[in-house]
């Protein structure tokens, strides 16, 4: 092509351009002042468990940043930790986006989808356009765990969100000894183990140190945005030993004395008004001493997991603000630290030292809780506190986790700049809602929300900014009305009063009781006005239906059970055979073989020489539930590990050398209709092979009634957390080739039951 034809470089070679302006696009620069903006999401922590907020549980860390800064009495959650973490991360509402319930399932309605839409853009790919580098660290649990797998796809995960790295993990939960892990778009084994001292909440404050260093040393001119979502302190409430122990005599007190005295504090604090009244215990909670002295022991630890937990995040906190302050960008950087939603009531009434168990239809009374009162918040456990222990950890609300009163939707809400914050330690008690936080920081920031992210249209955002009231004590509150809803659970806010209805699940939502409160005069939801004021009740629940249709929140569906079992049914489908080679990664659990309530057969495809070999076969779950198949003293061995409880069967020979097949028949020899709650299901039998032939066997009535684990699978070595009596990760030292996992059609999944375990999940 001639120099003179239409080719850009070769028409412009040995020429004098005319335009001063560079033919290739310009870097944008960033905003003038731009924050670096650390946001501190903890998990299931109710609005009075900070020190700050009037709880015993030591966090230094926090409450500095709150004597620096602001703390907010009126920050308000959704109820639950998939949908308020879309509505913290889009500025719109929950149900507006896709995730009206859970990142679990997708029901197929818009507001249910289980994803964030790409109509509505994340904070994160919001500022990249104005040049900050954005990193997610944590919990993500805004993608449908079905798409967790190698293949994904990764469209909804944190690098296809606008965050440029990721360490963490997708789903609600995770053992914070032994994580499912995942740096950037790929599964990891966690770096260290509980005999090594390794807890995942100092491992996500190391990679939240190492990101920003990183940072700091490519590009310091640029702005940051690091995300630190914690698994703290969601179950299972785990914890260095010493620190849980330390605070057994603070809570031996109770829960009704611990309630008052946070109150008191609260109260001397001004974060409550005066004249707030401690609503009476939520239903179902007895007074403490009731309690028989075990169960006062037992549940006393439970809290103390819980504290323990909260107490040795903040220490890892402190590392981190300490690495801002050592490097000099603490002054510019916008903190953040709030939680996602109330204290949870998955632990039930009498709390869990391993709720994987009681899932799956093995009790654990209170004699095994105070027998293994010392595992609590160990390596071995999955703990959970009872009822009256999250209901204190909401103090002075009503409920939990889950519904629309103010325990389940008010939370800790603390806000640090030194350069731009000058207020110290004030409070504020504007309403705030966690869909108005990304407006807020773009203001702050700087920038408008984009009306196209990658070709793609956005919404609208929906949330309002609360700039104002950082600087102003007297900014009023969001002009717009404020819906909630959750699995049936309703409630409206605006300008000061709120309508809010409790859904019994199952019963007919024109049967639910609509409450209403003026929560400027009546802060714990305590004094029911509805008899008094019936045409302002009436009028606040039309505005609710309004509100529902114009934010894709209905229908509404309160079918724990059908919606989680069409789930897995539509996922996995006809799929009833997998195959797993040698040199394959991690299998989430989501995305594993779904064994539970049916028979399958399980192969090994090996080859032994004439050394004797060892190791594990097949792994899922780990040492709290799970089943591992696995040879150890040259025997073929399976483990039915239920809640801790090990069923185990042992061949009745040596296996030779040679190539072999080695594997499980899985049968269902009682086939009944799903149980009552607490009953079995029959009697399953475990048949060990080699080379197709019975080895020995077993029967037992335990088995995978509603979940294996959440942990994942993996073949030839069981990665982290043993399933089994061997130590981690125990790789089998013959040749394997492959794992086959054959699923017979029989399953029969007991719904409720199901549901219950993924709603502790959550």
């Amino acid at each position: 092509m001639s120099a003179g034809s239409g080719d850009t470089f070769g028409g412009t070679i040995g020429k004098t351009v005319a335009s001063s302006k560079p033919w290739w696009p310009e870097t944008p620069k960033p905003p003038n002042g731009a924050p670096n903006i650390l946001v501190v999401l903890f998990d299931d922590v109710g609005f009075s468990d900070f020190g700050c907020y009037g709880s015993p549980i030591r966090t230094p860390t926090i409450d500095r940043l709150a004597s620096e800064g602001l703390r907010y009495s009126g920050f308000h959650t959704t109820a639950m930790c998939s949908t308020t973490r879309a509505a913290l991360l889009t500025g719109r509402n929950h149900h507006s986006v896709g995730v009206g319930c859970l990142a679990n399932f997708d029901s197929g309605y818009p507001g249910y989808r289980g994803k964030i839409a790409r109509e509505a853009g994340t904070l994160a790919e919001m500022l990249r356009a104005h040049t900050y580098r954005n990193y997610m660290v944590g919990k993500w649990h805004v993608t449908p765990l079905t798409e967790s797998g190698a293949t994904g796809p990764f469209d909804g995960w944190p690098l296809g969100r606008g965050f440029d790295r990721f360490y963490g993990f997708l789903d609600a939960e995770t053992d914070q000894y032994a994580p499912e892990l995942v740096s950037d778009n790929t599964h990891i084994a966690p770096p260290g183990s509980y005999a090594d001292g390794y807890h995942l909440t100092a491992d996500l404050v190391d990679q939240s140190i190492r990101f920003i260093a990183d940072h700091i040393a490519d590009r310091p001119d640029l702005p940051w945005l690091t995300w630190l979502a914690f698994g703290a302190c969601h179950a299972p409430h785990q914890a260095p030993a010493d620190i849980i122990r330390g605070y057994d005599e603070v809570f031996a007190h109770g829960w009704d004395v611990e309630r008052e005295q946070r109150m008191a504090r609260q109260k001397a604090m001004g974060l409550v008004p005066p004249e707030t009244d401690m609503p009476a215990r939520n239903d179902g909670v007895k007074a403490w001493d009731e309690h028989s002295a075990d169960e006062r022991r037992v549940f006393t630890r439970l809290q103390a997991a819980f504290a323990g937990m909260l107490d040795h995040a903040d220490r890892q906190l402190a590392r981190l603000i300490a690495f801002l302050e050592r490097t000099g960008v603490r002054d510019n950087t916008l903190i953040l630290v709030l939680s996602d939603n109330g204290a949870s009531q998955e632990g039930g009434p009498l709390g869990y030292v391993n709720a994987m168990g009681p899932y799956n239809l093995r009790p654990e009374p209170i004699a095994e809780k105070l027998r293994r009162i010392e595992d609590i918040g160990g390596p071995d456990s999955h703990t959970n506190f009872p009822h009256g222990w999250a209901m204190a950890s909401n103090t002075p609300l009503r409920r939990y986790k889950q519904n629309t009163h103010g325990g389940g939707i008010r939370d800790p809400f603390v806000v640090s700049w030194p350069n731009r914050v000058p207020a110290k330690g004030e409070l504020r008690h504007q309403f705030v809602h966690a869909s108005d936080l990304v407006p807020t920081l773009l203001e702050l920031v700087g920038v408008p929300a984009p009306k196209n992210i990658a070709g793609c249209a956005q919404m609208p955002i929906e949330g309002e900014s609360f700039a104002r009231s950082i600087a102003d004590a007297s900014a009023p509150s969001k002009s717009s009305p404020q819906y909630f809803e959750m699995f049936g659970h309703r409630g409206l806010w605006h300008r000061g009063w709120k309508a809010v209805a409790y859904h019994p699940p199952g019963k007919p939502f024109e049967d639910d009781k609509w409450e209403l409160f003026h929560l400027d005069r009546d802060f714990s939801e305590t004094h029911d006005l509805a008899r008094h004021e019936p045409e302002r009740l009436a009028e606040m629940i039309k505005w609710w239906w309004r509100e529902a249709e114009k934010h894709n929140v209905l229908p509404l569906d309160d079918r724990f059970a059908v919606r989680f079992a069409e789930n897995a049914t539509r996922f996995q489908g006809a799929r009833n055979h997998f195959v797993f080679h040698a040199g394959m990664g991690h299998v989430p659990t989501d995305v594993a073989p779904d064994v539970r309530s049916r028979s399958y057969t399980i192969e090994a495809h090996v080859e032994i020489g004439d050394k004797a070999c060892e190791g594990v076969l097949i792994a899922h779950g780990d040492a709290t539930s799970g089943y591992s198949l696995y040879v150890k003293d040259g025997l073929l061995m399976h483990d039915l590990n239920i809640g801790g409880g090990h069923e185990i069967v042992r061949s009745d020979r040596k296996i030779p050398s040679g190539t072999h097949r080695l594997g499980v028949r899985v049968e269902r020899l009682v086939r009944e209709t799903p149980p009552a709650r607490g009953a079995r299901t029959g009697i399953s039998s475990y048949t060990l092979l080699i080379d197709g032939e019975p080895a020995g066997s077993l029967q037992t009535q335990l088995g995978f009634h509603t979940l294996i684990s959440w942990s994942g699978l993996d073949i030839g070595r069981d990665r982290s957390s043993p399933v089994s009596h061997y130590k981690a990760p125990f790789e089998f030292t013959g040749r394997l080739l492959r794992v086959t996992v054959a699923m017979h059609g029989d399953q029969k999944l007991d719904g409720d039951g199901v549901g219950k375990a993924e709603m502790a999940r959550q």
